[in-house]
């Protein structure tokens, strides 16, 4: 797996029309779960020395986003790819329902909070796209963020969601000129995957956890949870903020695509180690005398 970064097979890097259909929920290729986890730890080897670079230049800050269907694996994506790198230089937020304080800003309030620093990689599991998503197949959230002019669903047209796709644009951008890369991973999952996973999860003791019969209930509004996350997807992507619709029915194979997509991306920023100024040179010198002279 190389130079996934522009393949069209997942890669969407500009606005217009997005048939889910027609993106694979698994490719297939020959690769054996044992390469693909070879081809995972070669790249988080990779991802250790590049996160140090990164947090050295401190020039930027990478956002990755993640978003998925129930059951499609973004915790153990994340951590899988993610585990090889310094705690310190990694931040992860999972958004959960909106608090009462949270309503009483404006939708991306919390989100524009959670934004990494530069020199650090944030993570979103779930986002800003839930406004446009779970919020889209049940309108009726909208009604508790007393938006003026809403009084009802039926005040919730085409033209009030692009509204919304509008303001993530410009957030979007706003955050890219300001040197935040974004990458955004839908991980793609398909229905049958799905109900094969609540099932395990229900006949496994170990993750009779992880289950909830909300999870199942969503299920039932399959077809418009694939529209809405199609809509957002085209309305969304950019060349600075693309999204990558990650093949998620083998999570061996959504672990290794993601990973190889940070680390190429990374890879990109031609990243070194930062040069020292004079100055900086001079205290150098200057410490290492002192430390030497202790030694005498």
């Amino acid at each position: 797996m190389k130079h996934l970064l522009k393949d069209l097979r997942i890669c969407v890097d500009k606005p217009g029309p997005v048939d889910l259909a027609k993106f694979p929920t698994d490719h297939g290729d020959a690769l054996q779960k044992k390469e693909l986890k070879e081809s995972l730890e070669e790249d988080r080897e990779k991802l250790y020395d590049l996160q140090r670079l990164f947090y050295a230049t401190d020039r930027h800050a990478l956002l990755l986003v993640f978003q998925a269907m129930d059951a499609a694996g973004k915790d153990s994506c994340i951590r899988h790819v993610m585990s090889g790198v310094n705690p310190q230089g990694c931040q992860v937020w999972s958004f959960k329902a909106p608090s009462p304080e949270e309503l009483d800003h404006d939708f991306l309030w919390r989100h524009a909070k959670a934004i990494p620093e530069r020199g650090r990689i944030g993570i979103h599991n779930r986002s800003h796209y839930e406004e446009v998503l779970v919020v889209k197949v049940h309108p009726a959230y909208v009604l508790g963020q007393r938006i003026p002019g809403v009084r009802s669903t039926a005040d919730i047209d085409e033209a009030f969601w692009e509204s919304r796709y509008a303001s993530i644009r410009d957030f979007e951008a706003h955050l890219a000129r300001q040197g935040v890369i974004i990458m955004k991973f839908f991980l793609h999952m398909g229905r049958d995957a799905q109900r094969e996973r609540f099932l395990d999860r229900i006949e496994d003791p170990s993750k009779n956890w992880k289950f909830s019969l909300g999870d199942v209930e969503e299920r039932g509004h399959w077809d418009a949870y694939q529209q809405a996350y199609a809509d957002a997807i085209g309305a969304t992507a950019a060349s600075h903020a693309p999204w990558y619709i990650v093949p998620a029915d083998d999570q061996w194979e959504t672990r290794a695509i993601v990973g190889r997509l940070v680390r190429e991306r990374l890879e990109e920023l031609d990243l070194r180690t930062p040069e020292l100024s004079a100055k900086q040179r001079d205290e150098l010198a200057e410490g290492q005398r002192r430390l030497a002279a202790e030694g005498r």
